[in-house]
């Protein structure tokens, strides 16, 4: 487990209130959003979230609450003036024309035998026909997906499609959908599993296996060195949040030791493991990760590591994750500028 001197966020609360009172109003008006006429717009005005030389951007599930088609995340780049994304497989995926999984049946109570019997059977018919369809896919999809966002103003540089289930084939049919999309590779959670097979099909193809931790820098003895030295090509996506709501550490030190190994920053505002309430996803500015002191280092040293909002913490009545999240965009502009 890292270890490092802890330290306090340096952007006051008061002064991020300040700006968010600032900014509350904008991000409180519902938008009449048409996709088509927007986009086409937006070679004349295209979204820019680089401040201070640091490339702030999401992933893509940040905005699991609202519909995520990928002309719907785009849609929500725009309005977030977001230009860079760590893409979720599956909105990736939909887009590129993959067979979907049964819906579960809907039931009161439990399912019957036979409805359990020819759920599971639907399910694994269509898992294999998702299996033959990766093998087999054109990348022809994945490259039209990369031009739609591209000529909007958003690169996708991160895909994750968590592969370390599916067969080498699979594996491999990920990275090369990643490096179509425009990606520096592709993640997954880390694990013994996972690192050991995803970094190597990586390397052949001149690519990244990424890896996000959640709270397991809090287990006693863990490593994140152990997973890296499987392969060069094993780099992280490390969730500065989850690190210091599991340890209480300032993410700085993990960050400075192993900085070459980093791709990118998950960042969310969580209390910390002695708190009350411990570890635990706040509003930005209301909790205790040193978010400032995180964005002030990669400036600082100009290392070209991605710096990714997460939206976590529960969305206010009244609002939507576009909304919220344009808050965090906002947050860490004010920090960089």
């Amino acid at each position: 487990m890292e270890s490092s001197k802890n330290s306090k966020n340096q952007v006051s609360r008061r002064k991020f209130l300040g700006l968010t009172a600032a900014t509350v109003a904008f991000s409180a008006i519902p938008v009449n959003f048409s996709y088509g006429s927007e986009l086409r717009t937006q070679k004349a005005n295209k979204p820019n979230s680089k401040f201070g030389g640091v490339q702030i951007g999401a992933i893509t599930y940040s905005w699991r609450s609202m519909p995520c088609s990928a002309e719907d995340v785009l849609k929500y780049c725009l309005q977030t003036g977001i230009s860079s994304i760590e893409m979720m497989g599956d909105v990736a995926e939909n887009y590129a024309g993959l067979p979907q999984l049964p819906a579960k049946p809907k039931s009161n109570g439990l399912l019957s035998d036979a409805e359990l019997k020819t759920f599971e059977k639907a399910t694994a018919e269509a898992k294999e026909a998702q299996r033959k369809w990766r093998i087999s896919a054109s990348m022809k999809k994945f490259e039209e997906l990369r031009k739609m966002y591209n000529d909007a103003g958003v690169t996708i540089h991160i895909a994750k499609f968590s592969p370390e289930s599916w067969s080498d084939d699979e594996i491999r049919y990920s990275f090369k959908a990643a490096k179509a999309l425009g990606a520096k590779g592709v993640s997954n959670e880390i694990g013994e599993k996972a690192c050991k097979r995803l970094g190597p099909i990586a390397k052949e193809y001149g690519m990244y296996a990424i890896f996000h931790q959640h709270m397991q820098p809090g287990e006693p003895g863990w490593t994140f060195d152990k997973f890296l030295e499987y392969s060069p090509a094993n780099m992280l996506n490390f969730d500065a949040g989850h690190y210091f709501g599991a340890t209480g550490l300032h993410p700085n030190g993990l960050i400075e030791r192993l900085h070459n190994r980093i791709v990118s920053v998950h960042l969310k505002d969580k209390t910390g493991p002695k708190s009350n309430p411990k570890n635990t996803n706040m509003a930005w500015g209301k909790g205790e990760t040193p978010i400032a002191d995180i964005l002030l280092l990669i400036k600082k040293n100009k290392w070209p590591i991605n710096v990714d909002i997460e939206l976590e913490y529960p969305v206010p009545e009244g609002s939507d994750a576009v909304a919220e999240v344009k808050k965090c965009v906002e947050f860490c502009q004010k920090i960089l500028s």
